[in-house]
């Protein structure tokens, strides 16, 4: 009976989107005060009939309701209940109502929360979230229903891919998906802005934190990706340059553009244009990812299977949604005019490179990502671009695009000093080199192109480092005049550092973790050791465990460094009889410094097992410095400026007050 409330729910849901996305903006054009007055109440009302759903779909996976198709397909009763929970949206069917469960939850915080958004603007904004919703909706309803019954019902299921049940992929999910849900409120907002003809720095205002708070949560949900890939494949890396991993960093490389070509919009009214063009690249991007993962075309872990007639209904709403607003964008971008102008080198045209730089490396990524496709599409074959291409295309673009972001924020708005910059950057740039040196000198590494790596990250570090301590005129007036500034400097400033502070910490992990890691890989057997960067690793045995709902072999490490006990490792081979699948459990050792990671493989003959030890330095700084530049955006998002419709004070002018 639940899981029949749940289908109804989504009927309703469907029948309410189709209000919001017409009466709302039938009565923006009318200027019809009742009909704008619709459409908050229509994006509540759908709220709460896919949250509906949403919990019908999860009762059926808590109590194992296997009558249910697809809790028969995705889960078992002995599996733990995070995992009965995840399951619902670690397949097609329940990860598309958690999809829309997260655009409609984006609809009612506009709704709700952006009451001084003008209201006929709101209107058209909600109208086409409403638009949106209708094709998922209609998308889930027809193909995908996640409310399918089974007569009779099955005395058990076939359990969840077993390299699902893991923590990091019990979350990994939702926040990719509030990422890329949260962008359809800049697509939303840019396309309201179209149909009014207007861009001003006020839209510019409002667009801001949903990018923003978008950015941080796709920021995270890659980060937990990877770290899932490192911990959970066994293979050591935490990137390959996977499609579907390239399906969620293009979304996050133009979304990374988006927010700074706003700022643009907002300072200068510069760079309306192509602000709105990002806007429905961003979420074209994100819309792209959802048809590569549920088309069929691509085969991966992180890929549903699904049938690919299913791919041809997301293509179409594909076509629509993105060829419409492209459409209306011809139509309409003439008239946005540009109205701000700025000197080669100023802030403004810092963040001009970083938007060229940044949307070239995104099309980099999408060529390698999309030709394959289309040639096999055609009958040309099948063939691989992996990490080579990748690495040769993206790594270039992001040499410049550091050198600009550390040297932007030191440049004022509308013109700045070639000169003074430089000076201003000569011991940062002094430092970096100088460590660029000690570093080639220390690895006695063939390549200088580690050590280049290494000076980046201090180049950025150092200029954030400078430009905070410009703000705070740290060492040139009174500490107590600086901590008065630290505590009135707005937090989006805050963010911006701890943000930028991340991206060099990022860049030191990815360095040092590619260009130094050491691995070893052999049979062993119980008493043999290994030494790996100085530590010594002996097999102690391996032995039989049983889990939940599987069964697994167990090794046992000591980890010794100069005769002292580090730690004890314990790497594991899990099969899980349901789906007689096996998976690979590392074991890592972190000083946060460098990774020691041990995984045990398949058994040779004479008792030995086949063994694989990695040493990867600096590696936790690649997830440190995404965990910062999430706090940064959260930081900034807490900033009053940065929140929707939040109204400019104007004061009396003032005569400035003497420094």
């Amino acid at each position: 009976m639940i899981a029949e409330l749940g289908h109804f729910s989504l009927v309703l849901a469907l029948l309410t989107a189709i209000v919001q996305a017409t009466v709302p903006l039938w009565g923006a054009w009318r200027g019809d005060a009742g009909l704008i007055g619709i459409a908050p109440f229509a994006a509540a009302a759908q709220f709460l009939f896919v949250a509906l759903a949403f919990f019908a779909l999860m009762h059926a996976y808590v109590v194992s309701d296997f009558s249910v198709v697809n809790v028969f397909e995705n889960s078992h009763s002995l599996k733990p209940i995070l995992y009965k929970l995840s399951g619902l949206w670690g397949n097609h069917e329940g990860s598309l109502i958690l999809w829309v469960l997260i655009l409609t939850l984006f609809g009612l915080a506009v709704a709700f929360g952006g009451g001084n958004l003008p209201p006929a603007f709101r209107a058209r904004a909600l109208a086409v979230q409403g638009m949106i919703s209708v094709g998922f909706l209609a998308f889930s309803l027809a193909t995908s229903n996640p409310f399918l019954r089974l007569d009779p019902a099955p005395l058990e299921g076939r359990d969840l891919n077993p390299l699902l049940q893991d923590p990091g992929l019990a979350f990994h999910p939702p926040a990719l998906y509030l990422g890329y849900v949260g962008f359809s409120m800049a697509f939303s907002f840019a396309i309201a802005a179209l149909i009014e003809g207007r861009v001003d720095a006020a839209w510019a205002r409002w667009v801001r934190p949903w990018t923003l708070a978008a950015w941080c949560a796709l920021t995270l949900g890659i980060a937990m990706g990877s770290w899932w890939a490192y911990y959970e494949l066994g293979w050591g890396g935490w990137w390959f340059w996977d499609p579907v991993e390239n399906a969620s960093f293009m979304p996050w490389l133009a979304g990374t553009a988006l927010l700074h070509s706003a700022i643009v919009v907002e300072k200068r009214s510069a760079l309306k244009s192509w602000t709105i063009l990002l806007a429905i690249i961003t979420f074209a991007l994100s819309l792209m990812g959802t048809f590569l993962v549920r088309s069929g075309v691509l085969t991966s872990v992180h890929a549903f299977a699904t049938d690919p007639a299913r791919g041809v209904f997301i293509l179409g709403l594909l076509v629509v949604a993105i060829g419409g607003s492209l459409l209306l964008y011809g139509v309409r971008a003439p008239a946005l005019k540009a109205e701000g102008l700025f000197a080669p080198i100023s802030r403004e045209a810092g963040m001009v490179l970083n938007n060229l730089l940044l949307a070239t490396a995104c099309g980099g990524v999408l060529i390698g990502t999309l030709y394959p496709l289309f040639l096999d599409a055609v009958g040309g074959g099948t063939v691989s671009v992996g990490p080579p291409y990748f690495e040769r295309v993206f790594v270039p673009l992001m040499v410049p695009l550091l050198l600009a972001m550390a040297a932007a924020p030191l440049l004022p708005w509308k013109r700045g000093d070639l000169r003074g910059l430089g000076q201003r950057l000569g011991v940062v740039a002094a430092a970096a080199l100088a460590l660029a040196l000690f570093t080639w000198a220390r690895m006695s590494d063939a390549s200088p192109l580690p050590a280049c790596g290494v000076a980046l990250a201090a180049w950025v570090s150092g200029s954030v480092l400078l430009e905070l301590g410009q703000r705070l005129k740290l060492f040139t007036v009174p500490f107590g005049e600086s901590l008065s500034r630290a505590r009135h400097l707005p937090r989006a400033a805050w963010g911006m550092t701890l943000a930028h502070l991340g991206v060099a910490v990022f860049v030191a992990g990815v360095t040092a973790s590619t260009a130094w890691r050491i691995e070893a890989i052999q049979l062993m057997r119980p008493g043999d050791t290994v030494t790996v960067a100085g530590y010594d690793l002996t097999f102690e045995s391996e032995g039989e465990v049983a889990g939940p709902n599987y069964m697994a072999r167990r090794g046992t490490f000591t980890v010794r460094r100069n005769g002292d006990i580090v730690t004890l490792l314990y790497p594991e081979k899990r099969f899980y009889p349901s789906q007689q699948t096996s998976t690979t459990e590392a074991a890592i050792h972190t000083t946060w410094l460098a990774d020691l990671y041990a995984v045990l493989g398949d058994p040779a003959e004479g008792g030995a097992w086949s063994t694989r030890v990695y040493y990867n330095p600096l590696v936790p700084w690649i997830w440190l410095g995404c965990l910062a530049m999430v706090a940064g955006g959260a930081v900034s998002l807490t900033d009053r400026r940065h929140r929707v419709g939040a109204p400019v004070r104007r004061r009396a002018a003032q005569p400035a007050a003497a420094e």
